[in-house]
């Protein structure tokens, strides 16, 4: 918790860790409530015919003690793994509390991963049980005899063939359990990131991680908690910003969290809802506000209750900046991080901490800097790249089975985050591009390797390669660059015909928004694409549609 101050220098003097010698997720984010206060409301869920269900703390811990139970029985132990494939919903909530409660340690997915991103993730993650719902169970059919390792999937939506039905298992189950005795360090949950090389890797976060992101949460969100606050997202909880920025620490602290299924980003329907429900806090990605400057804002400005709007994932920039502080009546805080480290730079406008441009300064309890390739910390001013000292409880423990690339992300006692940024002199750290060539994509970092991976699959792609072009909405797009095998032509039919094969097999983030055929790819000596090339041409189209 951040103390009571009011200036940022006073924060950073002031705050220290105190992380116990015995920590579990559920039992801070759910039993802390519901032991004393069972009836408090914890969610509040949007149904598809527009009312709302209301959940209590004390219905999260019946509910997540019952699964935890069911999961016990089905033969799920501490350290074992456990997807979940769910969009937002009390069923996700609980689930993720059952399977800390176990000691085991939850797979978040993405409901829009197509069937070889999720073959490639539950296989890599050795996943013993699948949650999910229909949509989801459809998917799995195909996969499961490539899943050697997966026993059960259980749906949300009642059994179904191959499937066990989730709330059958509950009422089968006892509503008291002894949660695992966990420490800090002890892994809680693997969310799966993209990198330049190779397939995602699992980074493997300990119960600790959200005691790293309250005093993130709390600086962004003007000394949360405050009475009458109310939550909402549209970031999924499946990645780290809509789980660790808003669910999570919300629930911790007691203030009740809005959900609603989205399946596409609705701009106007974002409005609507916060203004229906009276949402006072909300944690919205940037490339969702600049959707929602597209629209007329002017029939819901007055009826915002607002308190608190912060953004992360990508720049949000000066323009987006100006228009939430217009629109939406607050200042939106800026957030800077990884799944690996998050929420590490931050903004309050409450503590004087808020600038057009830049992603903030290092939040309470984090040692943030911009280092140069020996490590030594840049000078104001001078590029080099983002870089957070070891010791934070935010920070990831390792990668799932890839020691290697543990090594490649330190540098002593500096986690790199592949960042170049700058330091100016107020202390306000920029964000000026990356030193790899992971894209981001409305808020979404995508490796580009499972791209194309998936690309040279297709019968007409003979070579592929991916990069991001500068989007003003999004950041960046997806392109891909193809060379077609001998008997194809390039044309429109094939250009949709390649994008819905990715989009069905990926996701709908990933699919490439922009196909180019070139008649040759430029090549090192030792045959690997130069990107920089392709980046720089994606660059100078991009400019010239600006100018």
């Amino acid at each position: 918790m951040l103390p009571p101050v009011t200036t940022y220098e006073d924060l950073r003097a002031q705050f220290r860790w105190t992380i116990p010698a015995s920590y579990n997720i559920a039992s801070d984010a759910c039993d802390r409530w519901a032991d004393v206060e069972p009836m408090r409301t914890a969610l509040l869920h949007v149904l598809d015919c527009g009312d709302v269900e209301a959940w209590s703390y004390g219905q999260l811990k019946a509910h997540s003690c019952q699964l935890a139970n069911a999961l016990q029985s089905l033969g799920v132990a501490p350290r074992d793994r456990v997807a979940l494939l769910l969009p937002q919903a009390p069923e996700t909530a609980i689930s993720h509390f059952a399977i800390y409660r176990l000691g085991a340690i939850a797979v978040p997915l993405a409901a829009l991963f197509g069937p070889e991103a999720l073959q490639y993730r539950l296989e890599n993650a050795g996943a013993k049980v699948v949650i999910t719902n229909e949509a989801g169970l459809e998917k799995l059919h195909a996969l499961r005899e490539h899943l050697p390792f997966l026993e059960h999937v259980i749906c949300v939506d009642g059994a179904r063939e191959g499937a066990i039905g989730f709330h059958s298992l509950l009422e089968r189950s006892s509503d008291s359990f002894d949660s695992c005795a966990t420490g800090p360090d002890d892994p809680a949950l693997m969310i799966y990131t993209s990198g330049t090389t190779g397939q995602p890797k699992g980074a493997l976060l300990a119960h600790r991680v959200l005691l790293g992101h309250l005093p993130g949460i709390q600086m962004a969100h003007e000394f949360l908690p405050q009475t009458g606050d109310l939550f909402w997202t549209p970031a999924d909880w499946a990645w780290a910003g809509g789980l660790l920025n808003a669910l999570l620490p919300s629930l911790k602290f007691g203030v009740p969290v809005l959900t609603a299924r989205i399946d596409k980003f609705d701009p106007e329907g974002a409005f609507d809802l916060m203004v229906r429900h009276g949402v006072r806090n909300a944690f919205i990605p940037p490339t969702a506000l600049k959707m929602m400057r597209s629209v007329d804002h002017r029939p819901y400005k007055e009826k915002l209750q607002l308190r608190s709007v912060c953004s992360a994932g990508e720049a949000l920039g000066c323009e987006a900046f100006a228009w939430c502080s217009e629109a939406l009546g607050v200042a939106p805080n800026e957030m800077y991080g990884q799944t690996e480290c998050n929420l590490v730079l931050g903004s309050g406008a409450g503590v004087g901490v808020s600038r057009a441009g830049a992603i903030g300064k290092p939040v309470p309890g984090h040692d943030v800097a911009v280092i140069r390739p020996d490590g030594s910390v840049c000078e104001l001013e001078e590029q080099g790249e983002i870089a957070v000292r070891r010791g934070t409880p935010v920070m990831f423990l390792g990668y799932w089975k890839r020691p290697d690339a543990d090594e490649g992300k330190f540098l002593g006692d500096w986690m790199l985050t592949g960042d170049q940024g700058v330091v100016d002199a107020d202390g306000y750290i920029h964000f000026v591009g990356r030193n790899d060539d992971v894209i981001t994509s409305a808020g979404y970092r995508i490796g580009p390797t499972e791209i194309e991976d998936c690309l040279i699959k297709h019968d007409a792609v003979g070579l592929a390669a991916v990069v991001g072009k500068p989007d003003p909405v999004r950041t960046e797009i997806v392109k891909a660059y193809i060379v077609l095998k001998d008997g194809f032509e390039q044309g429109d039919a094939l250009v949709e015909d390649i994008r819905q094969y990715v989009r069905v097999r990926l996701s709908a983030h990933e699919y490439p928004r922009e196909i180019e055929f070139v008649s040759e790819m430029p090549l090192t000596t030792s045959g690997k694409v130069i990107r920089r090339i392709l980046r720089s041409r994606a660059q100078e189209e991009a400019d010239l549609v600006e100018g």
